[in-house]
């Protein structure tokens, strides 16, 4: 297996969107700056955990991948990745999770399979439920939650962090809908469930909508709630800007999905990030 094909199998510019989280969730729960070997593991059991999610949905949707014309030149279904090939990249990914998490410490361990638990269960949502989405969402939420955890070592006093991953479920939630118009006809055809496939286009856009006015407001109150710094409101302001520039931006999905989402995600870093500096 060429080292190209394994970087587009696992897509670790993925990362982007859970990084910022899982860092404003540790910073939110030290009250300022976290160490550089703990910034050092929570980045590589990201990486490790992305490296698991993706090799997962992967593998589950090879088959449906394989009967979409957008996803048959993905690299299971095209043939330049064989099934094995993905079990060891799933088995390396994992190593690198379970190891980075027992060095974090032992409480992030026992925690660990909670978020494996849903990168294995949401795959399979798409196929009886519409709200698949949130199972996306949920996935990515569990990012602030570990960073808090990774920083406190248990789960007192977890509202912060409970409260940043309310804004991912619902922001991740948000954005996939807009991915998943990509699919709409194969989806219907297929018998699965996205949103746009159910309500078609312009009801699941309105849904997505919907779901990123919450986000901000779910923004706003950890502004109000635990920054409460002028510094950090043009961020905040920068962040519901960037909400909307997604839905403005919608037929362009490749904007819309991923380069103002991976945006998005530091922006919320940063207001974080300044928030607790100058609060």
């Amino acid at each position: 297996m060429q080292f190209s094909t394994f970087m587009r199998f696992v897509k670790l510019e993925h990362t982007l969107f859970s990084l910022p989280l899982i860092f404003s969730g540790a910073i939110l729960a030290a009250g300022g700056k976290i160490s550089l070997r703990l910034t050092g593991l929570m980045l590589l059991a990201a990486v490790g955990a992305r490296t698991v999610a993706l090799a997962l949905n992967r593998m589950i949707d090879r088959h449906l991948d394989k009967q979409n014309a957008r996803t048959a030149v993905r690299e299971l279904p095209a043939g330049r990745m064989t099934i094995m090939h993905a079990w060891l990249v799933l088995l390396a990914g994992l190593i690198l999770y379970f190891v980075s998490a027992e060095l974090i410490g032992r409480f992030c361990l026992l925690w660990s399979p909670l978020p494996l638990a849903i990168f294995v269960f949401y795959p399979y949502m798409k196929r009886f439920t519409p709200l698949a989405h949130f199972g996306v969402g949920l996935g990515l939420a569990m990012a602030p939650l570990a960073g808090w955890v990774a920083v406190t070592q248990s789960l007192d006093n977890l509202m912060p962090g409970f409260i940043l991953g309310l804004f991912t479920l619902l922001w991740v939630a948000g954005f996939d809908i807009i991915y998943a118009t990509l699919d709409e006809q194969f989806d219907r055809q297929a018998n699965l469930y996205s949103l746009p496939a159910v309500f078609g286009r312009k009801r699941a856009l309105a849904i997505s909508g919907l779901l990123h006015v919450l986000a901000f407001l779910v923004l706003l109150a950890i502004f109000m709630l635990y920054l409460r710094t002028l510094a950090a409101a043009p961020l905040l302001a920068g962040a519901g800007f960037l909400l909307y520039l997604e839905h403005a931006k919608a037929n362009d999905v490749e904007l819309a999905f991923f380069k103002i989402n991976a945006v998005l995600g530091f922006v919320v870093f940063a207001m974080v990030i300044v928030g607790v500096s100058f609060r």
